[in-house]
């Protein structure tokens, strides 16, 4: 098969096409002929050696994976060969999704969405799972509350704001001066362009805030929570901040993204009941890879995809 390998970390020049030993499936593993690989911020942190999940190089990167069923390991009952299904498969261990075949633990795929395309179901699974995860799982987010969003526009956010919508809550959203628009028509409620305004002083008594940058910006956040509120953090937050929210019942977790068979289904049905989009910016060839690295550095709205 052919895949995308590099041998050293690096900018996006260490990307490139080799020749690489079909995988096989093992029992209870399905091998997915990939059709489309979704391309995530996280992709470029462990291309250039700053999150270092993989360990040394080579390795093959990607973890979003949308294609149809090539074959199937022993004791797999849930999917037959050419079943389209999409996934996370692996994280955050070594997925292999940019490549022509995956193997991929079939309880970490899903049935694809029937009303999109394989790159539109590419871009779903990790930025999907994070943002469902985040405000159901942890946030455990319900009708009628007010949830606070911030970077609406990138690739969690913009799923985040969707899901929130038909999660039935009044959803707060920042994004830059480009890409208000983008979130209003995502259907948020309110849309703060952070380089105008302080989100502080324009939003308060927010039952939930989901928040993608971390540090500084989460303890800027518990401004706006009511008492007794959830901060559902992405990256790290500084053990100060957690003092400060625990004085005031404010719930804080930081969250990773896991493998979820369950929240795939929900966001497929989602999906298919035209509540939920992604957006892809725009799409590559497998040889391009490099390519899509150097556009994802200038944060596109929505998601960069692989087609193969």
């Amino acid at each position: 098969m052919r895949a995308v390998v590099q041998t050293s970390v690096g900018g996006p020049e260490v990307l490139f096409v080799a020749e690489q030993p079909d995988p096989a499936p093992k029992p209870g593993e399905v091998l997915v002929r990939v059709k489309a690989a979704g391309i995530n911020p996280v992709d470029g942190a462990v291309r250039g050696g700053s999150y270092p999940l993989l360990g040394e190089p080579p390795f093959i990167l990607g973890w979003d994976i949308s294609g149809t069923v090539a074959a199937l390991g022993a004791g797999v009952t849930a999917f037959k060969v050419g079943d389209a299904v999409f996934g996370m498969p692996r994280f955050p261990k070594q997925a292999g999704a940019y490549a022509e075949l995956a193997a991929a633990p079939a309880d970490e795929m899903a049935a694809k969405p029937a009303a999109i395309d394989h790159a539109h179901a590419a871009a779903l699974p990790l930025a999907g799972l994070t943002a469902w995860q985040g405000l159901i799982r942890h946030g455990h987010l319900q009708a009628g509350q007010r949830a606070l969003i911030h970077a609406g526009a990138g690739g969690v956010g913009h799923l985040a704001v969707q899901i929130a919508k038909a999660r039935g809550a009044y959803v707060i959203a920042t994004a830059s001066p480009g890409k208000t628009d983008f979130v209003r028509a995502l259907g948020a409620d309110e849309v703060i362009d952070y380089t105008k305004d302080d989100f502080t002083g324009k939003v308060g008594n927010v039952d939930l805030v989901l928040d993608p940058i971390g540090g500084d910006h989460a303890d800027q956040s518990l401004a706006v929570l009511r008492d007794g509120g959830v901060l559902v953090s992405l990256l790290n937050v500084h053990d100060a901040t957690r003092a400060k929210a625990s004085a005031r019942g404010i719930h804080v977790e930081r969250m990773s993204v896991v493998p979820d068979r369950d929240g795939l289904v929900e966001l497929a049905k989602l999906v298919d009941a035209s509540k939920l989009s992604p957006h892809v910016a725009k799409t590559f060839p497998l040889d391009q890879a490099g390519a899509a690295h150097t556009f994802l550095a200038t944060r596109p709205i929505g998601k960069l995809v692989l087609t193969i």
